[in-house]
């Protein structure tokens, strides 16, 4: 009787698992016949033809609009292809579908000072909401790779163009347009979507905005959430190899790409530009002849996104002024946080922020200054003694030169770009500070506030040299030097 039992169990299981197999052909079966129909109907679509000598490129940049520094790289690029490709249409596939055209436009001019010879076709994507992190509380990864994927899909069932690039670190969509559209795919990397450092920190039990204490506690879940970000780095490896260039804008980034895309010989490192000689038009020696009456101000200028770790910068400042022996000076301090918000998720972050600085006792001494205008920027920055950046491993760190330009004095986190490129020794000389926790930062920022005239001067007339190897002129150069068997038929 068990041994029937056992038979008939093992039966059905045998017959089960046949099932599925043939269940899960058919469905391969038929997803291959709905990729090859979906293929030759886009590419029966008219793409914009080359006959003429005109090339269409196309930019995805869901969030063209949120005026960060990834945006300054995208309207770069473009302005560096109109000044040299008459023969060539540029496109930007964006989400932004609350503002027009013009008014993108407007806000590149205001905020980053960019104006281009020719119009930019905008190709508004109605689905942004399968990319944004609040649409998956949970295995955030996955769900925003799989929505940029069919978010991908909509921009090239909207637009076919003969080159896609993306410029915003989507690269799940270089396979979509390659395989499916027939176009030539390249790819500017800002940071990778998962990395070494990421699975470390997991590992460690480490506390980070994305490893929360649930997991962090639970040995099981742990080891559940580093299999999971070494399935997806394996699939994220796949994806990013698919790109016929790369361009990534660090050696931090750079690292960890050819880690993972394993493609060595078109990964290029390419600086993202900064406009220094706006920022160099703002006199040091203004800075060194200030009274003993006027502020003492430190600037933060960075998107108002978690990883940006603002909330460091608030203890560290109350750290401070908690040190500091002189009335005086503790009075004179204050924090200008400069920066964009893109979403209700930046701007509920605001609101937190505002509401730890009034909890510190810091109301009167912690600023917000959002999505301020260009010329706003450089007051700002002409005024302030200090720059303050606090993200851990930030890939690169544009506000960190933009900084360091208009002379302020820099302390950035002790690791990722700042640390490897930017707030680097340069002609044997320290060009600012690193440090990498709350304490360090104000032991760092009280280090600052008693250095002599003549050492503060000697910092910053340093690190303004140094940041010429981040101009518009260089990255413009070598962007469109780089990218020129993609752009040119």
């Amino acid at each position: 009787m068990v041994r029937q039992v056992i038979m008939d169990y093992f039966r059905f299981l045998s017959d089960l698992i046949t099932a599925l197999i043939a269940l899960c052909t058919v469905m391969i079966l038929i997803c291959a016949m709905l990729f090859m129909a979906l293929r030759t109907l886009i590419r029966i679509k008219s793409r914009p033809s080359s006959e003429n000598g005109r090339v269409t490129v196309a930019f995805f940049h869901p969030y063209c609009n949120a005026g960060g520094g990834g945006e300054r790289v995208l309207w770069c690029a473009i302005r560096a292809l109109q000044k040299k490709y008459e023969h060539m249409d540029i496109v930007v596939f964006t989400g932004d579908v609350e503002v027009t055209p013009v008014e993108i436009v407007d806000k590149a001019r205001q905020r980053f000072n960019i104006v281009f010879d020719r119009d930019v076709r905008f190709v508004y994507l109605s689905c942004r909401k399968w990319v944004e992190a609040v649409t998956y509380p949970h295995f955030t990864l996955l769900g925003q790779s799989v929505g940029s994927m069919l978010l991908g899909l909509e921009a090239l069932i909207k637009c076919v163009p003969n080159v896609y690039i993306d410029s915003m670190g989507y690269a799940f969509t270089l396979p979509i347009f390659k395989y499916v559209g027939g176009c030539r795919v390249g790819c500017y990397v800002h940071y990778p979507t998962v990395s070494t450092d990421m699975l470390q920190r997991v590992s460690e039990g480490t506390v980070a905005h994305n490893n929360v204490p649930y997991i962090r506690h639970n040995r099981l879940l742990t080891a559940a959430k580093l299999l999971y970000y070494r399935l997806f780095s394996f699939v994220y490896g796949l994806a990013g190899c698919c790109s016929d260039g790369i361009m990534v804008n660090s050696s931090w980034t750079r690292q960890h790409i050819l880690h993972l895309w394993k493609r060595p010989a078109i990964t290029f490192l390419v600086f993202p530009p900064c406009d220094v000689a706006e920022f160099n038009n703002i006199q040091i020696e203004e800075k060194t002849s200030s009274s003993p009456v006027d502020q003492i101000s430190i600037v933060s200028v960075s998107q108002f996104r978690p990883e940006k770790d603002h909330k460091m910068q608030i203890l560290a400042v109350g750290r401070l002024i908690e040190s500091l022996d002189s009335d005086s000076v503790r009075a004179r301090i204050r924090l200008r946080l400069i920066g964009s918000c893109r979403n209700e998720g930046d701007e509920k972050r605001v609101l937190e922020l505002r509401h730890l600085a009034k909890d510190l006792g810091l109301e009167d001494k912690v600023e917000f200054l959002i999505n301020i205008s260009f010329d706003e920027l450089k007051s700002h920055l002409q005024s302030a003694t200090i720059g303050l950046h606090t993200m851990w491993n930030e890939h690169f760190g544009i506000g960190v030169v933009e900084c360091m330009a208009a002379g302020l004095i820099m302390l950035a986190h002790d690791s990722g770009g700042p640390k490897m490129d930017i707030v680097v020794s340069y002609n044997g000389n320290p060009t600012g500070f690193l440090a990498s926790d709350v304490d360090g930062f104000a032991v760092a920022m009280e280090k600052i506030l008693r250095l002599s005239e003549e050492e503060k001067f000697a910092i910053r007339t340093n690190a303004r040299k140094s940041t010429n190897r981040f101009s518009d002129k260089n990255f413009e150069a070598t962007f469109v030097n780089l990218y020129e068997t993609l752009f040119v038929s």
